[in-house]
This record gives C-alpha cells, sequence and structure tokens, in this order.
C-alpha cells in the first residue's frame, strides 16, 4: 500500500522548496526525550568545545556530483575551513563509523541515511545537538529527542532505470511494478545494489519486507533473484550500467535515473505501482570527547536556505516545511504519494537481521568488492 498524505502525523507534507528563515541558536543542553528517549539520551558526559580548530572531516554517502556544488556556500562562508570529505556508499560508511566506534575519525555525518543513524545512536554514537533552524524541520525529518541526534535534509526513494532502446531490441515491454520486475522475459537482464552495501539497496529490501510482510517479501525476492545478473556495491551503479545497455533494467533510485537521463543516456525513470521504499538522508554530531566548533557550524549551515536549494535541484521531498510546489524535472506530480508507509525506527531495529538473510539467500551473485 503506497503512504496517504496523512497516514503519519505531517509527514512529508508540502516539503518541496523553501520555509522562512529563523530559528533558534545551536544548543547541546539537555536529552530529555519527547516520546521515548534513544540510547544516547542517557549518556551524562559533556564534551570539550574546540573552539580553534579549522579542519573539518565529514563522513557522507551523498553523490560525489552533489558534494562540490552543496558545499560552494559553506566554503564561501567558512573559507578558512579544511573539509576533508570522506565519501562512500551508505552500508560502507555506516561499517566504517561502527568499526571506529572507540576511536572516532569523524567530526560530523552528512547526508547518510536515517535508518543508519538511528543505529549509531542505538549504539551512543552521536552528540545531541540542535542546530540553527531546527524548528522547522518535519517531525518525521528528525529524531524525538528535545535536542535532536540527528536532522534530515531530504528524501530518496526506489525507482527502476530502464534502457527503452534495448528494451525495444527484445521487444520487451517497460516493467512498471515489483511484479514485473519477476516476470521470466527479464532474466539476466536487472541489477540491483547489495542492501550490505548500499543505502539504496537497504531501503529498496527493507521496503519490501514492509509493504509485503515478512513471507511473502522474502518469497518474492526469491523469484526476483532469478532474474538478476548481478547485485552491486553502490545505489548510482544499477542506473549507470542501464544507461550504458550493458544491463538494460536498473533497480535504484529517482535521482540518479534522472541525471542518467539528462545527459543522454536512453532511458526511462519509473517509480514501481506499488509504492517505492524510501528513507530520509541526514546529519549528525559524533560524539567525541572534544567537539569542534567548525562540525556545529557545519551542521548549522547544513540546514540553511542556501544549501536546501541546492538539495531541491537533486530531491522532490525536502524535509522542512514550505508554501512551495517545486518539484525537479523527471519526478512524478506528487512524489508524496509514491512513498509506501514506513517505519523507519523498524526498519533500524531490523537492519542486521534483514541483511543476515538477505546475505544468506542471495549474496552469491555480488559483484567481488574492491
Amino acid at each position: 500500500m503506497k503512504r496517504s498524505i496523512g497516514s503519519t502525523a505531517a509527514l512529508l507534507t508540502v516539503v518541496f522548496m523553501l520555509a522562512a528563515c529563523g530559528g533558534k541558536a545551536g544548543s547541546t543542553e539537555g536529552t530529555k526525550a519527547s516520546t521515548a528517549p534513544t540510547a544516547a539520551a542517557s549518556s551524562s558526559t559533556e564534551a570539550t568545545v574546540d573552539t580553534k580548530s579549522k579542519d573539518l572531516t565529514v563522513y557522507t554517502a551523498l553523490e560525489d556530483d552533489q558534494i562540490k556544488t552543496y558545499l560552494t556556500t559553506f566554503k564561501a562562508k567558512y573559507p578558512d575551513v579544511k573539509v576533508n570529505i570522506v565519501r562512500d556508499s551508505t552500508g560502507i560508511v555506516t561499517a566504517k563509523l561502527l568499526a571506529e566506534k572507540d576511536n572516532t575519525q569523524a567530526d560530523v555525518v552528512w547526508g547518510l541515511a536515517a535508518t543508519s543513524l538511528l543505529v549509531l545512536d542505538q549504539n551512543t554514537m552521536l552528540e545531541p545537538y540542535a542546530p540553527k533552524g531546527v524548528e522547522r524541520i518535519l517531525p518525521d525529518f528528525k529524531d524525538k529527542n528535545a535536542v535532536t541526534h540527528w536532522v534530515g535534509i531530504d528524501a530518496w526513494e526506489t525507482a527502476f532505470i530502464v534502457n527503452k532502446v534495448e528494451m525495444e531490441k527484445r521487444k520487451l515491454a517497460i516493467p512498471q511494478s515489483y511484479e514485473d520486475l519477476a516476470k521470466p522475459e527479464y532474466k539476466g537482464l536487472i541489477t540491483m545494489p547489495n542492501p550490505s552495501s548500499s543505502g539504496t539497496g537497504f531501503l529498496t529490501v527493507s521496503g519490501l519486507v514492509q509493504l509485503k510482510g515478512k513471507d511473502a517479501s522474502w518469497d518474492y525476492m526469491n523469484k526476483l533473484h532469478d532474474n538478476i545478473a548481478m547485485y552491486v556495491h553502490s545505489g548510482s551503479k544499477p542506473a549507470k550500467l542501464a544507461g550504458t545497455g550493458e544491463y538494460p533494467i536498473g533497480i535504484s533510485f529517482g535521482y540518479r535515473g534522472i541525471q542518467e537521463k539528462k545527459t543522454g543516456s536512453p532511458v526511462e525513470v519509473v517509480f514501481p505501482k506499488e509504492g517505492s521504499g524510501w528513507d530520509v538522508e541526514a546529519n549528525a554530531l559524533m560524539k567525541k570527547k572534544v567537539v569542534k566548533q567548525v562540525a556545529k557550524d557545519f551542521l548549522d549551515w547544513a540546514i540553511t536556505d542556501d544549501v536546501m536549494k541546492e538539495y531541491n535541484k537533486n530531491y522532490a521531498i525536502l524535509a522542512i516545511k514550505t508554501d512551495s510546489s517545486k518539484v525537479p524535472d523527471g519526478y512524478t506530480v506528487d512524489p508524496i504519494k509514491q512513498l509506501i508507509k514506513y517505519d523507519l525506527n523498524d526498519a533500524a531495529k531490523n537492519r542486521d537481521s534483514i541483511l543476515a538473510e538477505w546475505d544468506k539467500r542471495f549474496n552469491a551473485k555480488s559483484e567481488p568488492k574492491k
């Protein structure tokens, strides 16, 4: 079932372009939850703030071609700050952060799946911090503690990227649904992200589990697996492979398919009829004995109007309230209705078990890791 506009309080209601400016100063005071506190809320150790360092390490799963553009206004405002970007797929960044738990290298996380940040928070790895302007972020795009542990910026969703030329050569219809992808005529033509490596892969698999139910979803994925040529370690790669025609159907995400189309690839971007799995790209301050002021400055900047304008060039669904209705080219008229009913907390809680089951059943078809 697709999500209705009113299915969760205030979720994604009119969330395109810009809201009015304003907001309270960023804060790290207090961690009393408005609903149920996360594990990190119980920590009473207050970090020392380094106001002098101009060196900032940012872990991110944002796309390479987005990062440079997004950072333009930050670098203009903070020209003396050296920003060290560590970029990889969501699953790899998440695994790296967990491995570094006792010696955290990142100062902030920017644009990582909220489901991953929920896992980090369960491991008491996030420092509570409410960026300036956080009050305008929609409730379902930030955690529920009185001082936020993570704050979302936008949402992305499952899409099929299909090479029209290759489909015409094979006299095949363009698949419009998950059920279509399991039809025998598409055998060997499909690539999909490995959910252990890719956030897009995880939101697709976890989305299917929540959409169809546990047993029915794994039965479906068994059928889909018969048609999969290869699982890859990037959410973007299936779209790129579809663009070249090497594997003409890629389970990927909307933005990447739209970019392929804009650069001239003969692809159609299909949002499945049953609805799309989704997740929130979100930011957080990492828990360290010494927290840098530039890290807080970065998180303040990361939800400002200037950078929200840039996010909106790539994603139809933003984390802020707005009176505008601008939707990037290539998206459906109402992308909110495309999203399935999806519980991010449930997805985070079941992440390990879902990945273990997926690996056991399907990992043999994954491409080698570099």
